[in-house]
C-alpha cells in the first residue's frame, strides 16, 4: 500500500500536516473505507481533496457529498486551493438532498464531508442504490443515535480520531475559553413559559411519566393507542417552552455588552431561531445570515464580514457546517437545544488556528429553566467551561 502524499504544507503548521498523512494513511490502511473525526479547524476537507487526488490518479470518477449549497462551492474552491484543480473534471460535488435520487452510478472514491447529516433514511439510499470501491466520511461531531451510530460504523468504520481538547494540545486549532452567562426572562416571558411548563408538566403525566417522550411519538404515529390530544399538547409545550428561552429579550442586552467590550474584533452569533437571528443582527448592528434569505443575501453579509465592513455575523444553523473565517475569536451562543451536537459545531467554527488567539464563547442561557438543563448536559464533557459567569465581574472586575 503506497503511502498518500500530503507534500504541501498549510502554512507552517508541520504538526498539522502530520496529523492529516496520519489520519488519511490509516484511511488507506482498512482498505481505503474509513471515517475521520475531527475538530473543525483540523482540515478534513483538505483530507477529502487529497485522497479524491490520490484516487484518480489512477483513472475514474469520484462523488463528494456535502450538507449545503454553500459547501458544493466552499468545497471546490479546496480542490483549487490544494492544486487538484484538474480532479474536478471527474468529480461530482453534490448535496445530500440531491444525491439520494442517484441510482446505479459507480465511483471509485465517495467522500462524505459531515457525515452525520447524511445518514438519515431517505439520504442513506445513496450507499444502496449505488456502488463504489472507497468511502472516505468526515466529520466533526460523530451522530449520537445509536441507529445512525451503527450506520456508520458498517458503512465506514472509524480510521482515524482526535478530540478538540487533543487538538488544543498540538496546535491544530486555538485555545478557547467558555463562559456561560444566566439571563432572567422578562415578568411576561416567565409567566408564558410556567404555563407551558405546566402543560408540560400535566401532559407528562398523562403519558406515563418517564415513558412520556416515546409514548407520545408512539401515539401520534399511529404506533400505539393513547391520548392523542395529550400527546399533542405535550409536544406543543416543548415548543413553547424553547420558543420562549431562545428568544429571552435579555439576551440582546448581554449580547450588546459582549460586543461592545470586544471592540473591534470579528464576531459570531448562534440564535435558536431565524427570527432571533434578524433581531440580533438589528441589536448588534451586523449582518444575517440564516436559510430563509436569498444567496445574494448570503453573499452580501459574508462578504461584508470577510473584509471588516461588518464585524458581527448574526446566524442560525446555515452556519453549522464548513465555515471557515480565521480571524474570528469571539462567539455568542443564545439558542440552545436538547442536543450538544450543534453548541459543539458552533464551539468548533470559532477555534481556527491564528497567531496569538484565544477563542471565547459566551453561552447565554436562560436560569433556573430547561435551556440551564440542556446547558449543563452539552458542556459536562467540555474543558476550560466558566459555569453562572458574571460579565460586570469578568469585564471590569466588579
Amino acid at each position: 500500500m503506497n503511502a498518500i502524499s500530503m507534500t504541501q504544507k498549510i502554512s507552517t503548521n508541520e504538526v498539522k500536516d502530520a496529523e492529516q498523512r496520519k489520519a488519511l494513511n490509516a484511511w488507506a490502511g482498512q482498505n481505503y473505507t474509513g471515517t475521520i473525526i475531527a475538530g473543525t479547524g483540523f482540515g478534513k476537507s483538505r483530507c477529502g481533496v487529497m485522497a479524491v487526488k490520490h484516487v484518480l490518479a489512477a483513472g475514474g470518477r469520484a462523488i463528494v457529498l456535502v450538507p449545503t449549497v454553500q459547501l458544493q462551492d466552499q468545497f471546490a474552491e479546496e480542490f483549487r486551493k490544494w492544486e487538484a484543480e484538474h480532479c474536478l473534471d471527474h468529480t461530482e460535488i453534490v448535496c445530500y438532498q440531491s444525491a439520494h435520487k442517484y441510482k446505479d452510478e459507480h465511483y471509485d472514491i465517495v467522500v462524505c464531508d459531515e457525515v452525520h447529516l447524511g445518514l438519515s433514511p431517505v439520504y442513506r439510499e445513496f450507499f444502496m442504490n449505488n456502488t463504489y470501491d472507497k468511502i472516505l466520511c468526515m466529520t466533526a461531531t460523530p451522530p449520537e443515535e445509536d441507529e445512525y451510530r451503527q450506520l456508520l460504523s458498517e458503512l465506514a468504520p472509524t480510521a482515524y480520531r482526535i478530540t478538540l481538547d487533543q487538538c488544543v494540545a498540538l496546535g491544530l486549532v486555538a485555545p478557547y475559553q467558555i463562559y456561560c452567562v444566566p439571563v432572567e426572562l422578562s415578568p411576561e416571558e416567565k409567566t408564558e413559559y410556567n404555563k407551558a411548563n405546566r402543560m408540560f408538566v400535566h401532559a407528562k403525566y398523562l403519558l406515563g411519566g418517564f415513558d412520556a417522550f416515546k409514548n407520545a411519538q408512539a401515539i401520534l404515529g399511529g404506533k400505539l393507542a393513547g391520548d392523542k390530544a395529550a400527546a399533542a399538547k405535550f409536544y406543543a409545550a416543548i415548543r413553547k417552552r424553547k420558543t420562549v428561552v431562545q428568544h429571552a429579550v435579555s439576551k440582546l442586552e448581554v449580547a450588546r455588552t459582549v460586543v461592545d467590550h470586544h471592540a473591534g474584533e470579528k464576531i459570531l452569533t448562534f440564535a435558536g431561531s431565524n427570527d432571533f437571528t434578524d433581531r440580533m443582527a438589528e441589536a448588534l448592528d451586523g449582518e444575517a445570515y440564516h436559510s430563509q434569505l436569498t444567496k445574494k443575501n448570503w453573499e452580501y453579509a459574508l462578504q461584508c464580514f470577510s473584509d471588516g465592513s461588518c464585524r458581527v455575523l448574526c446566524s442560525t444553523k446555515a452556519l453549522n457546517q464548513g465555515f471557515n473565517v480565521p480571524d474570528v475569536g469571539i462567539g455568542i451562543i443564545a439558542g440552545l437545544d436538547s442536543k450538544s451536537l450543534p453548541m459543539i459545531q458552533r464551539l468548533g467554527r470559532l477555534l481556527r488556528k491564528s497567531e496569538d488567539k484565544v477563542g471565547k464563547v459566551y453561552i447565554l442561557y436562560v436560569k433556573d429553566s430547561q435551556e440551564q438543563k440542556w446547558l449543563e448536559s452539552a458542556v459536562k464533557t467540555l474543558n476550560n467551561v466558566n459555569l453562572n459567569v458574571n460579565l460586570n465581574t469578568l469585564f471590569h472586575g466588579t
